[in-house]
């Protein structure tokens, strides 16, 4: 029987304690409330939080009266609520303004050289996510009483909101035994260790904090993160190649998730995922400005993967799919959607970049970039997540550059595939290019698609010529239907990534016909 695993720590706070583990890294079950109104709705959201900090401090003692009081000056100090109104001025939704003008207060903190100062940017993140909560209308959640809280770092107002009269302890990631939450733990005997570098454990596992001597104890097990290996572009093309054709030639089927319920029916034995529709996790322009909450999605998404790759498309927001808190932007009015959204609002685009870089570490992650019509798009793209990384590396936050790709939907884009040179694979969107080859409108497309399929066919035959021998794959409806399975193997097409559903009658399509289209032999 495997030993349990110790893991070496930094002791915070002295004490023993035993618990499950809940794990801080993950979406919230409920999606947030629509974030609505401009100026006056921060105002308010930063008046609910005053109200909830005052009675946090309502009997506590000295220290952690000192911490509120703390946050409490910086929620009533001018200047940051100067700052986000400048921003607003210059037409960024109020969400995204004060998640930049936070974050800006974080950075400067987080590069500080005095640890102590350093210490209290995790309690500018703790206002920024209560804010932010109040202007989604989601409060800070609380955990079982008597768990083991393991995360990245814990704020203080979440310490401070919790019922320690229970038990249980805390085990972080990073953290600091300066920080705020080390003095609180240390003043109410809460064992608590930091630094113990990331560690694999689900919800509900048994775990030993040891503040005496400094370590973290794991069921049998239990394991740290490896380093991740740089991933590839190529990884979107290549597997175990348990799936063939009748005449050998390996085939990767993935499928598509369009909901975080769905991560869980994830099977790493059988398939990878093709496309992963990230703005069905978005509820609300306050869920787009919340990088944690998008970090924990894909966090999620990669680890139920396992070794399988994972290719999550960025989101596709505008047109037919609003973002609920953004109907009154300019950029909606004027049409934009997918990419071009992004980067007329680079505001969205960057939280989701940085969500993305920190997830990369936990699988082998691709992004894929919605309705692209031009190179520039993509490198532009490439750009916004160069600069991102850089900054995430000046925090010393784990990340990692993914290959970046393109979903190929706009017609233009599929005839001149060859331009894109900095594209690292490409995917047909069959949806959308039907629809724009048939120039039907998204309700009537249904009537529409069998008779623009083969158009479509042809113009994902000619694609392909023209893809440079980048990895291409399909994830469209098209991709879906047996029927259509000859001609999208004639035209060299090697990963399907279709819906769940329709994974078993692909398969066995699959199997039964040769790679050039034609059925096998006695089929």
């Amino acid at each position: 029987m495997a030993e349990p695993l110790r893991l070496k720590a930094k002791s915070a706070s002295p004490g023993i304690a035993s618990g499950p583990a809940f794990l801080a890294e993950r979406p919230d079950a409920a999606p947030a409330s629509p974030a609505v109104g401009g100026y006056s709705a921060l105002e308010k959201a930063i008046d609910i939080s005053i109200g909830e900090l005052e009675h946090l401090a309502d009997g506590a003692d000295a220290e952690s009266r000192d911490i509120i009081d703390f946050q409490i000056e910086v929620l009533r100090d001018p200047t940051i609520a100067e700052a986000t109104g400048a921003r607003m001025e210059a037409d960024e939704n109020v969400v995204f303004a004060w998640v930049a003008t936070l974050d800006a207060y974080i950075g400067e903190l987080e590069a500080a050289d005095e640890e102590q100062m350093r210490a209290r940017a995790v309690d500018i993140l703790d206002i920024k996510n209560r804010v932010l909560g109040a202007l989604a209308g989601t409060p800070i959640a609380d955990f079982p009483p008597g768990s083991v809280f393991v995360g990245k770092d814990m704020e203080p107002s979440r310490f401070l909101a919790h019922d320690w009269s229970k038990g249980g302890g805390i085990a972080l990631f990073a953290g600091s035994t300066a920080g705020h939450v080390a003095l609180l733990a240390r003043a109410k005997s809460v064992p608590m260790v930091v630094g113990t570098g990331r560690f694999s454990a689900a919800d509900g596992d048994p775990v030993r904090v040891d503040g005496d001597a400094g370590a973290v104890i794991l069921k049998a097990g239990g394991m740290l993160m490896p380093a991740p290996a740089q991933a590839p572009a190529s990884d979107t093309q290549t597997e175990s190649g348990e799936l063939r054709t009748a005449d050998g030639v390996p085939i990767l089927l993935s499928i598509n998730i369009n909901d975080p319920a769905e991560i869980d029916a994830l099977d790493p034995a059988t398939a990878g995922v093709g496309l992963m529709r990230s703005e069905f996790s978005v509820a609300s322009v306050a869920d787009a400005a919340n990088e944690e909450r998008q970090l924990a999605i894909y966090r999620r998404v990669l680890e139920q993967a396992g070794d399988r790759p994972v290719i999550i498309r960025m989101l596709d927001i505008g047109g037919d799919k609003p973002l609920a808190g953004l109907e009154d932007l300019p950029a909606l009015a004027s049409g934009l959607r997918g990419i071009r959204l992004l980067l007329a609002r680079p505001e969205i685009a960057r939280v989701q970049a940085r969500a993305l870089l920190r997830a990369a570490v936990f699988g082998r992650l691709s992004v894929m970039l919605p309705m692209v019509t031009f190179p520039d798009e993509v490198d532009r793209m490439r750009e916004l997540f160069r600069e991102e990384a850089e900054k995430l590396g000046r925090r010393a936050l784990p990340h990692r550059m993914p290959p970046i790709g393109m979903m190929v939907e706009v017609p233009s884009a599929a005839l001149m595939l060859d331009a894109f040179g900095s594209a690292a694979f490409f995917s047909f969107g069959t949806n959308d290019l039907t629809q724009y080859l048939a120039a039907s409108a998204r309700d009537d497309m249904d009537a529409d698609a069998g008779k623009a399929a083969p158009a479509v066919l042809r113009l994902l035959a000619q694609a392909v010529k023209l893809s440079a021998g980048k990895p291409v794959s399909i994830c469209g409806d098209m991709a879906g239907d047996p029927s259509y399975l000859p001609r999208l193997l004639a035209a060299g097409l090697r990963h399907f990534s279709v819906a769940p559903a329709r994974r078993p009658a692909i398969r066995s399509a699959i199997i039964g016909l040769n790679a050039d289209g034609t059925r096998a032999a006695g089929e």
